[in-house]
């Protein structure tokens, strides 16, 4: 490819009319590419792999770039998740509690300065 030319980005709703006339019409994916002006038929098999894969959604998923390779993430337990969960509801509550807490003391000593 030539340097400065960008790759052609093609929509979501364009992959998916491409995968489904290749389907419908029973063509394969030189056919469907030529006659939909695609230059590479290898692109249009991965759309017609992420489409049997993933259905239609799938296509409309930003796919460039390099793949994570770091290390997925761990799961944790059950019982620990909802531990968690319970801890972070009860701290959330916590904060609101002193949200407004703090919200009557400033009330207060604005009232006091007032009668001053």
């Amino acid at each position: 490819m030539p340097k400065g030319v960008p790759n052609k980005r093609y929509t979501g709703e364009f992959k998916q009319e491409v995968v489904e006339t290749m389907q419908r019409e029973k063509l394969s994916h030189k056919e469907v590419a030529r006659l939909y002006g695609i230059t590479a038929h290898d692109r249009v098999a991965s759309w017609e792999r992420i489409y049997l894969e993933e259905g239609p959604e799938g296509l409309y998923i930003e796919r460039r770039g390099r793949g994570s390779k770091g290390r997925p993430p761990k799961k944790l337990k059950p019982e620990v998740e909802e531990d968690l969960l319970a801890e972070v509801q009860r701290l959330r509550a916590e904060n609101a509690y002193l949200k407004k807490l703090n919200a009557l003391v400033a009330e207060r000593v604005r009232q006091e300065r007032k009668r001053k």
